[in-house]
């Protein structure tokens, strides 16, 4: 039905559009999907040809020629079937079970003004909010936060962005004074005598920028890839460091640790340019190479060589990306690698520093003027009085008109429908049921509002929700500017018209600005936009009053910050200082913490997720494509763990969190460690990746922890039961927790089940040792069996990452015995150590075995590392069984 609504006269309404109304010849613009923002032309075809441009790419400094397979098929979806061109509303007017129909224009925003108002009446401002995206140009999302406060005086504005790049933002402004993707242009990459990525796969999310890569590696640069997984970029590196999932800072920090160790920092570089040193070496003090070894999984020698390499080269590069930052603790691993940085003195040297690879299109910009909770124009902060005067002036209000600060993405999302909530929300550019976490909840709020409001050009599994549905034009259709990875403002250049039926965000915003009686404040022309934008930034952190559509042209992009017309740009950040008050950079002690969730009985694995080279964010315009473009959803897992789960190459799979369960095809391969599983979260429906993930937040940049949460996985059918993927799978029940009144506690299940996709049977109660029982203590065991090889008598030497155990901030712990038995002729001593140092010895004798009730052991408080290690002579090979028991209060 909804097919048909959008398919009436589409080839007709665009071919006439682009015959009538796009100037003969190429159009200079940029590819519409990642930060790379690559250099393309569209060149119109004759009249009457279905699709209307042929897409080619240029020698822009991003991409110098290079595009990828997304930017190649971009121009496709232009005249699309599927292309909304027409509002479509719900027949029966607040009832979402009944259809969507189409409607005019004045209904629709008839609609929205009528809701907006009736929230506000009944409910106050803030039950009106708006949800936006980074892939807006600078124009729509300045405009949309000018929106909010002015036409809709709410504070209640967020974008998907927080899901991106917030961590590395909030990092990088507290450490630097400013937050920008790379500090330097993208081209320095290849001048980087040794770069270590940390979290990022570039190979397949941004393909154009490996050749910065592949000619550093050519030219003899040493690469290093941190991933749980060999992506395409790790396998292209000199070494590979498959840490598990969650331990970055860990890592971090003993790296650190190392440097320290081995004087390869640079004293000089600390005490001229930082401050708070001495507190970050007392810290990561307690990160030694063997202890961080078993954190990680990273061997030390690994650790060594990848702290040598970067001290030795003339110039070096960190890099991380949202493998690292998707956290709960994001923005604490972010520091600990700036940390890193400082400590060797990269940040403002040549080819040198450290930087964050931005994801979305205009995930810069889209994060500088006005899109977040707590931010206005020019990256300043709202809770600012001389920001907010600034601001105001330009917006020709007073400054106690603009609203407080809002909440961030997830709490406003998690609050949508309640006392206190928004009841009215609109959403921009943003399909927040596939993006968000623990996307079932989200749901069940969205279903819970007044009124949806979304804009799209697809009917996306957000916009399928709505109670108004708005077409809006794509990006061919528009002009405007973009802030790519480097900090470089391009021009985004219209080369056809959108169809008549269709509006532009700017036209949304200014009719529904008219209607609320605060038209006079807002244009929908985009050079009039932009030259407000340049005004509100004048003096900010993020200053665009220097850049002109003129200079954009003529410059190939200007870098800001550019505070006046005669300013070169600022290609390069901290040469001489940096953004503080001080103009020093900023060190940050940190401390590794496990994730929020880890693996038990029922939930045994670990889930992380990512993206793939053929899709974009959530799949809204890609999964549209046909051919090789659209992959069945696929869920990574090592053939170690395969086998134990009888799961073929190409089997469905089911995945189940607390939260959700998902259903994806088996791709059984090596590139992923034993104890990880990993998928994608570009799909919607029954492989909705975002069902399973945990919506627990980051303190400081409200990052909810994508990256991390235990699963459990089960072989629900064979290759060619490809309906599975085609039905959501029964899901758990909902669950509480501190977010809110949904997320209650769900019991454990059995592994087993007797009908794909039915409800999994419940464990009594008993016998349940998930992380959500309340449980006054606990037991704690390090066992196994283990082969070794003595190093002396003297000599104690980890035999297996498993025999640590980190106590939990808040918990105390007590050893209650230890059984040994050893297979040798000869005497072993096992060591119980407390952080490193010797607690307790237990000799066990000649092909014997000891058992030792432990009376009388000091408490373990929280954060104290419990390890047994073994002494043997030196060459004496044997096995060795092992079994200590603890209690946690």
């Amino acid at each position: 039905m909804r097919t048909k609504h959008r398919r009436t006269t589409l080839e007709t309404v665009i071919a006439t559009a682009a015959a009538s109304s796009t100037p003969a010849g190429a159009t200079e613009t940029h590819c519409p999907y990642c930060s790379l923002q690559c250099g393309i032309s569209l060149t119109r075809k004759p009249a009457g040809g279905i699709r209307p441009i042929v897409l080619e790419p240029l020698d822009f400094p991003t991409n110098r020629g290079g595009l990828c397979a997304k930017g190649f098929t971009a121009a496709e979806l232009l005249d699309h079937k599927e292309r909304l061109l027409t509002p479509l509303v719900r027949t029966v007017d607040g009832d979402r079970t009944s259809p969507l129909r189409p409607a005019s224009w004045a209904e629709a925003l008839a609609r929205i003004v009528a809701a907006v108002t009736h929230s506000q009446q009944t409910h106050g401002p803030d039950a009106v909010g708006i949800f936006g995206g980074g892939g807006l140009t600078n124009e729509k999302a300045y405009a949309l936060g000018k929106f909010a406060r002015v036409a809709l005086r709410t504070a209640m504005i967020d974008y998907n962005g927080r899901f991106c790049m917030s961590s590395a933002a909030t990092a990088g402004n507290r450490a630097f004074g400013i937050d920008r993707g790379l500090p330097f242009p993208l081209a320095d990459i290849a001048e980087a005598a040794a770069v270590l990525l940390v979290g990022g796969n570039p190979a397949d999310t941004m393909p154009p920028a490996m050749q910065y890569f592949d000619e550093g590696r050519a030219k003899g640069a040493r690469h290093i890839v941190v991933d749980p997984r060999l992506t395409n970029t790790a396998a292209g590196a000199g070494l590979h460091l498959a840490l598990r999932p969650g331990t970055d800072l860990a890592l971090a920090n003993g790296l650190l640790h190392i440097a320290i160790r081995e004087n390869l920092v640079d004293i000089d570089y600390i005490a001229a340019r930082t401050t708070n040193f001495a507190a970050v070496k007392a810290a990561v003090a307690a990160y030694w190479p063997d202890r961080v070894e078993r954190i990680t999984g990273v061997a030390v020698a690994d650790l060594e060589q990848t702290v040598r390499t970067l001290a030795a080269a003339p110039s070096a590069m960190i890099l991380t990306a949202r493998g690292a930052e998707q956290h709960s603790k994001g923005t604490d691993t972010t520091h600990a690698w700036i940390n890193l940085a400082l400590a060797l003195g990269l940040p403002g040297k040549w080819a040198s520093g450290y930087g964050t690879i931005t994801g979305q299109g205009n995930g810069q910009g889209g994060r500088e003027h006005g899109q977040k909770a707590d931010q206005l124009p020019g990256y300043r902060r709202l809770d600012d009085p001389a920001a907010r005067a600034h601001v105001a002036g330009v917006w020709g209000i007073h400054p106690d008109e603009l609203p407080a600060p809002g909440k961030s993405a997830f709490e406003m999302l998690d609050r949508l429908g309640t006392d206190g909530g928004v009841r009215t929300l609109l959403v921009f550019a943003s399909n927040v049921i596939v993006s968000a976490p623990d996307a079932n909840r989200v749901r069940r709020r969205l279903q819970a509002l007044d009124t949806l409001v979304v804009s799209d050009i697809f009917l996306s599994e957000t916009a399928q929700l709505a109670d108004v549905v708005l077409p809006t034009a794509q990006w061919a259709e528009e002009e405007g500017t973009m802030t790519n990875v480097e900090g470089r403002v391009i021009r985004r250049r219209r080369a056809v018209v959108p169809p008549k039926s269709v509006l532009t965000d700017l036209q949304v915003m200014r009719r529904l600005a008219d209607a609320l009686g605060r038209g006079r404040f807002f244009s929908d022309e985009p050079a009039q936009v932009f030259d407000e934008l340049r005004r509100a930034s004048a003096g900010g952190l993020a200053d665009y009053a220097g850049i002109t559509y003129e200079r954009i042209e003529a410059e190939q992009g200007v870098f800001w910050p550019c505070p006046t017309a005669d300013h070169p740009g600022t290609p390069r950040l901290f040469a001489d200082r940096f953004a503080t008050a001080d103009g020093r950079a900023r060190f940050f002690p940190v401390h590794h913490r496990k994730p929020v969730e880890s693996p038990d009985r029922s939930y045994p694995y670990t889930l992380t997720t990512g993206r793939l080279l053929t899709q974009y964010q959530s799949g809204t315009q890609t999964r549209r494509l046909g051919g090789t473009m659209v992959p069945d959803p696929t869920v990574q897992l090592h053939p170690d763990l395969a086998r134990r789960l009888s799961i073929e190459n190409a089997d469905m799979v089911e995945l189940r969190t607390r939260r959700g369960a998902a259903v994806f095809r088996a791709d059984v391969t090596t590139a992923i460690r034993a104890d990880t599983v990993f998928t994608p979260f570009h799909w919607g429906g029954a492989s909705n990746a975002n069902v399973l993930t945990d919506p627990a937040l980051d303190p400081l940049s409200k990052m909810p922890e994508f990256k991390v949460c235990a699963v459990d996985v089960v072989r629900v059918g064979d290759p060619d039961d490809t309906h599975l993927l085609a039905r959501v799978p029964a899901q758990p029940a909902p669950q509480r927790s501190a977010f809110g009144p949904d997320r209650a506690a769900q019991a454990p299940r059995s592994r087993s089940r007797s009908v794909a996709g039915s409800a999994p049977p419940s464990r009594p109660a008993a016998f349940s040792r998930t992380k959500d029982n309340a449980m006054h203590t606990r037991n704690k065991f390090l066992q196994g069996v283990f082969g070794f090889t003595g190093k002396g008598i003297d000599q104690p030497v980890p035999l297996d990452a498993s025999l640590s155990y980190l106590v939990p901030d808040g918990s105390v712990a007590q050893a209650l015995y230890f059984r040994g038995g050893n297979t040798t002729d000869e005497l072993i001593t096992l060591v119980m150590l407390r952080d490193g140092v010797p607690m307790r010895y237990f000799p066990i004798g000649a092909k014997s075995d000891v058992h030792v009730p432990l009376r009388v052991v000091e408490d373990l408080e929280g954060g104290t590392t419990v390890e047994l290690q073994l002494a043997a002579p030196d060459g004496l090979t044997g096995t060795v069984i092992l079994d200590i028991g603890l209690v946690v209060v």
